[in-house]
């Protein structure tokens, strides 16, 4: 785990002392980058390259050329990367994260398309493509975001978006690791494949009596199912795991985003929920998650 003081600053007056130039974001990003040392992207030398006054790097094996931006978020960013960081900073530290104006306001940026685009950039860096399955007990159910329906009924929308949720529960009952993703629609072709992306092979997945779901025994899940409409129970309280999370989500989106999102850019602010909620217990380390 990485250490605070160490690896990350711990409070405000600690990230101005260490990002206080342009030359140290560099070689703290360095210092993420290659923990143990240089290592070439195209030999996998690991030597002291080459450094030229334009901040690329040369390996000594194969002369390829890189630098310590390449291939990361900051790739070819006419930002300052001491403002990158900032931003970083601020939207790690504020419990609710912050909107495009609040970032604009913070930072002082003049074109509003600047401060739209950075943090869509770190929502995409938030979560890591091979990450780890949910597994043992695991609660799944629907949500829906959006406006008023009018004229649909059931599971069905016209103008609202559906959220798959998926919620770890552990021994005592407690949350544990959510996945959220946007799906077309409640089918078992949409349903189906989402579980299998965001949970192990034979674990538990409780979910209501929907038949979307009918074919999870088959991919090699034991299938918990719960009928809502027979239980004497209601939903939130025979799921309560995935029903918790659909509500922090709603007011989590009104509160920060005032309950504005176009559903192309939909999956980039569950990252940032799933992010914030998974590290939920964690404080300054954030910002060293998404460096």
């Amino acid at each position: 785990m990485p250490e605070p003081g160490i690896d990350h600053p711990r409070n405000r007056n600690e990230f101005m002392d260490w990002f206080s130039e342009e030359e140290k974001c560099y070689e703290y990003l360095e210092k993420i980058r290659w923990k143990s040392g240089f290592i070439c992207p195209s030999c996998s030398a690991k030597q002291e390259p080459y450094r030229t006054t334009r901040g690329r790097l040369t390996c000594r094996s194969c002369l390829h050329q890189t630098t310590v931006t390449a291939g990361t978020i900051f790739h070819r960013t006419r930002t300052p990367l001491r403002t990158w960081f900032s931003a970083i900073w601020h939207v790690t530290n504020q419990k609710q994260g912050t909107n495009a104006l609040g970032l604009q306001r913070v930072l002082g940026f003049k074109c509003y398309q600047t401060a739209w685009t950075m943090p869509h950039k770190l929502r995409r860096a938030m979560v890591r493509p091979d990450r780890e399955r949910l597994s043992g007990l695991v609660e799944v159910d629907e949500s829906y975001l959006g406006g008023k329906e009018t004229g649909v009924v059931g599971r069905w929308v016209d103008k609202k978006s559906i959220v798959a949720i998926a919620v770890e529960l552990n021994e005592k009952g407690g949350l544990g690791r959510v996945r959220l993703r946007q799906i077309m629609d409640v089918s078992a072709d949409s349903l189906t494949p989402f579980v299998c992306d965001m949970v192990e092979p034979e674990s538990t997945v409780k979910t209501d009596g929907w038949s979307g779901y009918s074919k999870l025994s088959e991919k090699g899940y034991i299938h918990d199912i719960t009928v809502i409409s027979s239980s004497d129970s209601p939903a939130h309280v025979s799921m309560p795991g995935v029903h918790q999370v659909a509500s922090l989500v709603k007011r989590w989106m009104l509160g920060t985003h005032h309950g504005s999102f176009s559903p192309q850019h939909l999956d980039f602010y569950l990252d940032e929920f799933t992010f914030r909620f998974n590290r939920r217990t964690s404080k300054s380390r954030v910002f060293y998650s998404i460096g």
